[in-house]
């Protein structure tokens, strides 16, 4: 899969000629010229690593970083701006961005430095170990051999792809999961009529899960979803 690139650069040529760049190497991008059109983009997408030029209109760069932060604690930033202020290096770290890079760049220098943010995320996913067995409510959940039980009454048979998407909820309990995130990883593509396909397989697993009432999927509206378990 292709990283997707979230460019925010209100300068149109510039805009044009990163965008362009980026693609050359690979990369797809979602590129908007505003601050509020950016944060749109990003929740509707799945966002791999954003480029947010500081100084744009609707919404500024570093508000934009908070915002984002909102809905994802761990997706790379980095700022792109003409300043070089000791004091907007800082307030951009502090804004949760990852590094900074003041305008004009070296072109070669830019390439190497998104694309090392791209290969430790690439190493960060390949490190993250999910269980073949949970304990969620008074449920069990096993990965490995396809099953959901209840108490103590006979398993019940997943699918592949439903045992799947339950051990990503299961992994990352309590936190949103974007719809993006999901299909990327089950069925490697976010095209819309997988992601048709995947409203059904989470239908099933509401069902599934409806005897325990503290144990539910909750849809976060333009976002995706997380298993949430009431204490």
């Amino acid at each position: 899969m292709k990283h997707k690139i979230l460019l925010a650069e209100d300068d149109q040529h510039l805009g044009f000629v990163i965008k362009d760049m980026l693609q050359q190497e690979g990369y797809k991008v979602e590129w908007c010229k505003d601050g509020q059109s950016a944060l749109k983009t990003f929740v509707n997408n799945s966002i791999d690593l954003c480029i947010l030029d500081v100084m744009m209109p609707k919404k500024d760069g570093f508000t934009l970083a908070e915002d984002i932060r909102l809905v994802n604690k761990t997706v790379p930033i980095i700022f792109l701006t003409a300043k070089n202020l000791k004091d907007d290096v800082i307030k951009g770290f502090k804004m949760g961005g990852d590094d900074y890079i003041t305008k004009p760049f070296n072109t070669e220098e830019f390439k190497l430095r998104v694309g090392a943010k791209l290969k430790h995320l690439d190493e960060k996913l390949k490190e993250e170990v999910m269980k073949d067995t949970y304990e969620v409510g008074d449920y069990h959940v096993d990965h490995k051999n396809l099953q959901l039980t209840y108490k103590k009454e006979e398993p019940l048979n997943l699918t592949s792809k439903e045992a799947d998407i339950l051990q990503i909820f299961c992994h990352h309990l309590g936190d949103v999961i974007t719809r993006e995130d999901i299909l990327k990883r089950v069925w490697g593509s976010d095209d819309y009529f997988v992601g048709r396909s995947m409203d059904v397989f989470i239908s099933r697993l509401r069902k599934y899960l409806a005897k325990d009432a503290r144990v539910q999927i909750v849809n976060v509206h333009g976002v995706g979803f997380k298993l949430s378990l009431e204490q």
